[in-house]
């Protein structure tokens, strides 16, 4: 563990405004914060929230297409979701590594999901339907992750950015892959077309609101900002992605559902209709149609799973006794 080195870690340290001065001079300067540097509270607690989050989200992401593997319509979309979803587990453990240079167990965060304190994005509480689903997710879902995470490789706390530079190369393939998907379906049969539609038309709205309530109503992306762990605000990214998806889906030759969707000339961007925030909330706070599901299924694979933590942790035991005998 490496919180020895955190200023305030213990909740005791008293952070002086010179110090704080030193610390936000650092950040402006573009400096990385490595584990053993002095930081500020704060800054641990926010960075420790967001990765813990990313690190949950990447995991449950693996319920929804997983639910798919088997059901694949050939061999090579079979192996081709088998190893994005493989992907995506390997995100998680680079994140969740990342978190612990911070001084949390993996222990500790996995706890806070299971009884609700920590969160995982919105989204992936949603049933995937139909085969379109897996398509949708990889070009919507993945699409606006890739939005939210690019930014993220330029993040002041070093080991988040750097694992964030592999993360960001995969889920730009798994973009293009779901993207491939739904071209095949949307330029196939008129049943295919429909499907695809049919997906788009209960993703979009979901994937809109996975970048967080208007800059407004945000609670930390000010302080994010300034600490550079974020370097676009909420509202600056959701259009970014909008404007990005609507030439994409118009050479699909498919309907956003979202017919206050046009171009704005003088922004140089899209105007898009009203977010319903009241359902974005409501599946925030594990009401989503999934949501006990997707708890579920993480408490069963975390409980089955502790005896090969157990086995691995003994193992790694052994071989450092006899490493050291050999010494």
């Amino acid at each position: 563990m490496y919180s020895q080195g955190l200023i305030g870690a213990d909740g005791r340290t008293t952070e002086s405004e010179e110090f704080l001065a030193r610390f936000q001079a650092r950040i402006d300067a573009e400096e990385k914060i490595e584990p053993t540097d002095a930081m500020p509270e704060g800054y641990r607690r926010t960075l420790v929230r967001q990765i813990g989050q990313h690190a949950h989200s990447e995991i449950v992401g693996m319920l929804p297409e997983g639910n798919w593997i088997t059901r694949a319509p050939s061999l090579r979309r079979k192996a081709a979701l088998l190893a994005k979803v493989q992907d995506e587990g390997g995100h998680g453990l680079y994140l969740y590594c990342a978190a612990e240079t911070l001084g949390v167990s993996r222990e500790e965060m996995t706890e806070e999901l299971l009884t609700g304190k920590a969160k995982y994005s919105s989204i992936f509480n949603y049933p995937t339907l139909s085969w379109a689903d897996i398509g949708i997710i990889g070009w919507l879902v993945d699409g606006a992750a890739i939005m939210n995470q690019i930014p993220l490789c330029r993040c002041s706390y070093g080991p988040y950015a750097r694992a964030m530079i592999r993360v960001c190369k995969e889920e730009s393939f798994h973009q293009r892959q779901g993207y491939e998907l739904c071209m095949s379906l949307a330029f196939g049969t008129p049943e295919q077309k429909a499907m695809v539609q049919d997906a788009l038309n209960r993703w979009w709205w979901p994937s809109i609101m996975m970048f967080g309530p208007h800059d407004a109503d945000s609670q930390h992306s000010d302080q994010s900002m300034a600490w550079k762990i974020k370097r676009f605000s909420n509202d600056e990214l959701r259009q970014k992605f909008i404007d990005a998806t609507v030439p994409q889906a118009e050479y699909l030759g498919l309907t956003l559902p979202d017919p206050d969707l046009k171009w704005n000339e003088e922004k140089g961007g899209y105007d898009h209709g009203p977010i319903d925030w009241s359902e974005f909330w409501r599946v925030v706070k594990g009401q989503g149609p999934m949501a006990r599901d997707r708890i579920k299924a993480r408490k069963k694979a975390w409980d089955e799973g502790a005896w090969v933590r157990e086995a691995a942790l003994a193992h790694a035991e052994k071989r450092r006794a006899r490493k050291m005998a050999a010494e």
